[in-house]
């Protein structure tokens, strides 16, 4: 009887103990909602950067699944982030407006940094405060579940127009702590942010390093609120190209674990989407991620864009080019097998991994920038039948246009594309894939069946289709020896 107890007892202490585990599982962070609100110093212009792209690199490196939201939208190097950000108004503005706003935006995280646009004249501070309670009290009447997390104010040098910040600083530390609430939180903005290091010429507004400095803060104290994510991302990045105003372009490089000295890997190289305009190395983390943990090396490279570098398809190419060059004379380094480099890549992506693969004389790059295998997502490869926004060059597009290029020094290439693409079209693609065939190169075509452009949205929840994806490129390499 008694051993028929101990069994019962360690059974339930067994169950008792899945469960608890289980739960721990459980508490990973779900996909979530952040509304920026403020004014200018959260919208961002043309002379000055706002902290939301920076934020979200931190977001997205971190591995969380979230959106911005909001009716507003700043410009940055991925397109477009969504905020609640208006130029040139105060606090009690946002007060007056956040029932309607949240009400249509009701996000899971808010961020308030909201302090200027006042006069020292005016002795705004306890209106100011009292407009925080009201949007703090309206938020969380809609939604008892919001997270707030209210910012002290970047500090300014255009005195004496701002000299009461400080004191609404104080005021606002002090109506936090006041309202003793598990769902609002206090971000000091304010602490050691210089001015005259921070900002713009108009000693207000955050300069690239301010915006970097604002969005590091904010991140800290998500950090604090946020279940942990899911998986993070820690590339290793690495310059390979100066530019003529000191900047340099990067590597972001995903080793396998437990590499041996000495040890050489086959390679992935990925080139991400935007049309040569937009575009991040962030685009290809997960896909960077998964062929590390697979046993070999990933790179996600970037390039000069548009956006950033007033550049064109010409110049995106070049540093393609640069890159894989680089890749190949610190393969040691690396500890990537110079002989095995696929590179991969969406869209105008896709076109620089054709572009490598194809342009240029088999003896001038044969131990060059040619990949060894090419794996094209939705890829651009006829660049003469349209100018994709660059019509000023269109008439030189031949180029750099990888249909007109094949040859039988052509890598074996994986192609992916919707049916419904409609920038690349079925019939370019396949007579893309009839010119390699002719000349002797190993291809495949995968049609999907009513997929776009692209295929999947990898700032959007992952579908079937990405995996799919994965699947494909997984035959692909394995075929081929890579993997």
């Amino acid at each position: 009887m008694k051993h028929r107890y101990l069994s019962l007892y360690l059974l339930l202490f067994s169950l008792l103990c899945c469960s608890v585990a289980t739960t721990g599982q459980e508490k990973k962070q779900e996909r979530f909602t952040l509304m920026g609100l403020g004014d200018s110093i959260m919208e961002g212009a043309d002379f000055f950067t706002c902290y939301l792209y920076p934020l979200w690199e931190k977001l997205f490196t971190a591995g969380y699944q979230f959106d911005f939201i909001g009716p507003r939208e700043s410009k940055c190097r991925i397109g477009t982030l969504n905020h609640c950000g208006f130029s040139g108004k105060n606090v009690e503005f946002l007060a007056s407006k956040i029932d309607s706003l949240y009400r249509l935006y009701p996000a899971d995280i808010v961020l308030l940094h909201a302090g200027h646009n006042h006069f020292a004249e005016e002795k705004p501070v306890s209106g100011m405060i009292a407009s925080y309670k009201s949007i703090i009290n309206t938020i969380l009447a809609i939604n008892p579940e919001a997270r707030i997390l209210v910012a002290q104010a970047i500090p300014s040098g255009k005195l004496p127009k701002y000299s009461y910040i400080p004191e609404l600083n104080e005021k606002i530390a002090e109506m936090v702590a006041g309202l003793n609430s598990g769902q609002v939180f206090l971000v000091n903005q304010a602490q050691d942010f210089d001015w005259r290091k921070y900002t713009v010429h108009d000693k207000v507004h955050p300069n690239e390093a301010g915006a970097e400095k604002m969005a590091a803060v904010w991140f800290e104290a998500l950090k604090k609120v946020l279940a942990p994510s899911e998986m993070a991302f820690s590339p290793e990045i690495i310059g390979y190209k100066k530019l003529e105003k000191g900047d340099s372009l990067t590597l972001h490089v995903f080793r396998p674990r437990n590499m041996k000295a000495g040890e050489k890997r086959p390679a992935i190289v990925y080139f991400f989407g935007g049309g040569w305009k937009l575009g991040t190395p962030l685009q290809f983390y997960r896909e960077c991620a998964y062929y590390a943990s697979k046993g070999m090396v990933a790179v996600s490279v970037d390039y000069r864009i548009e956006y950033l570098h007033h550049s064109t398809p010409f110049e995106s190419f070049e540093d393609a080019k640069d890159a894989i060059c680089w890749l190949r004379s610190h393969a040691s380094d690396c500890q990537l097998d110079p002989d095995k480099i696929a590179v991969a890549g969406g869209s105008a992506g896709g076109h620089l991994a054709a572009a490598l693969g194809t342009i240029g004389s088999e003896e001038a790059v044969s131990a060059g920038y040619r990949p060894n295998l090419s794996v094209l997502y939705y890829p651009v490869v006829d660049m003469v039948s349209r100018g994709y926004g660059f019509p000023e060059i269109q008439r030189d597009f031949k180029q750099i246009s990888p249909l007109h290029h094949v040859s039988k020094a052509t890598p074996p290439t994986l192609i992916l594309l919707g049916t419904k693409d409609p920038l690349v079209s079925v019939e370019t693609i396949e007579t893309y894939r009839d010119k390699l065939l002719q000349k002797g190169v190993d291809c495949e075509l995968h049609l999907f069946e009513g997929a776009g452009h692209p295929i999947f949205l990898y700032r959007k929840p992952l579908t079937e289709d990405y995996y799919k994806v994965r699947t494909l490129t997984d035959d692909f390499l394995k075929r081929q020896g890579f993997l």
